[in-house]
């Protein structure tokens, strides 16, 4: 059963695995933000460690309504006082794993929703 139509001009994620994502069948190896209106972008954090408030103030620059911040291989929570900007701003941020995260982007910008998944990939 077809539950939404297929656009072609959206950017979806077309597969994952350990250490890479799949887009619009391009693959990646390092962390990127995937913005359902803006496509790919770099994101220069490796590590969860090394995030900070600059990480995810950058996210404001596609306005998104909502940010999915997938926390690489497992589940982990970005300290409150980092995701403050996006906060402010009244912009929703979900946290889970990246390969959750790859799989909500995907049901979210199908759905038309303006989504940005900011993924940590190899962590």
């Amino acid at each position: 059963m077809k539950l939404h139509a297929d656009k072609a001009d959206l950017y979806t994620i077309t597969a994952y695995g350990e250490g890479w994502v799949a887009i619009n069948g391009q693959r990646y190896s390092h962390s990127l933000v995937l913005s359902s209106t803006d496509g790919v972008l770099p994101w220069n954090c490796g590590r969860f460690d090394e995030l900070t408030s600059a990480h995810f103030d950058a996210l404001q620059a596609q306005r998104p309504e909502l940010v999915v911040f997938g926390s690489g291989a497992r589940l982990r929570f970005a300290r409150p006082a980092l995701l403050q900007s996006l906060m402010t701003q009244r912009i929703g941020v979900e946290t889970m794993d990246t390969a959750a995260a790859c799989r909500t982007y995907n049901i979210l910008a199908g759905e038309g929703r303006r989504v940005t998944a900011a993924l940590l990939i190899g962590d």
